[in-house]
């Protein structure tokens, strides 16, 4: 097994009157050649946006995007012609393929917007851009691995790569096994709030593990806990 620690205090940070981000990767104006990607996923963000502000249009192109929002809301309007709210609980999902604009703002005049953006690899290149949205029930983490998304779609939204984007709460004590799906894969664990020791490897609110060259992951919950395992292609 091999794995490294991404402690919370050590991410990126943009601070502006309007947006708090942390980046768990290198992203916008920081850099950090150590903190590149792990394997196919290349950015995961820790927004929180002020009501009433977010993203104009903006493009993207050859990249799987997938928004989990924690709390709030976000407005989405982009070029396929969709136009959505994203609320507490949804997850979205964009094969930005061949090319998207898309914009992304507060809807709410009183409420920040909390959420994560992942950026993964595609599988191949100049896809046909597609969109996909659904609410996950909180039940169906409650002490149980739900995935969100996968390669296969069916009840998880698919995504075009080898990727599987799962969330599970944790009670205190509680242990869980997850098993990779094959030889090349990798997981990078996010905490979402709570402690676990993965593999024996203590993480707290918002610290992460990548581990890789492993069949398993053995988690233990420190406390009541919100963990975000992302499977992705190593190579």
């Amino acid at each position: 097994m091999k794995f490294k620690f991404h402690p919370s205090a050590e991410r990126g940070v943009n601070k502006m009157a309007w947006l708090d981000s942390k980046f768990s990767f290198s992203f916008a104006h920081w850099y950090d050649p150590q903190k590149i990607h792990f394997g196919a996923l290349r950015v995961l963000n820790d927004d929180i946006i002020a009501p009433n502000m977010g993203f104009g249009m903006h493009p993207h192109d050859n990249m799987e995007i997938v928004t989990i929002m924690l709390s709030g809301e976000l407005q989405h309007k982009d070029s396929m012609g969709h136009t959505a709210i994203i609320k507490a609980g949804e997850v979205q999902h964009m094969t930005a393929g061949t090319g998207i604009m898309h914009s992304e703002v507060n809807s709410s005049s009183t409420e920040e917007s909390k959420l994560l953006q992942l950026w993964v690899f595609p599988r191949v290149h100049n896809l046909k851009p597609s969109y996909d949205q659904r609410f996950f029930d909180e039940a169906g983490r409650d002490s149980q691995w739900q995935f969100l998304a996968t390669p296969q779609g069916g009840d998880s939204i698919k995504v075009q790569q080898d990727a599987y984007f799962v969330r599970r709460l944790m009670k205190i004590d509680e242990t869980a096994g997850y098993e990779l799906h094959g030889e090349y894969q990798g997981v990078y664990v996010f905490v979402i709030e709570g402690s676990v020791e993965v593999n024996g490897q203590a993480l707290g609110r918002r610290d992460a593990l990548g581990v890789w060259e492993v069949d398993q992951l053995d988690i233990k919950a420190l406390e009541k806990s919100d963990v975000l395992l992302i499977e992705i292609p190593m190579r």
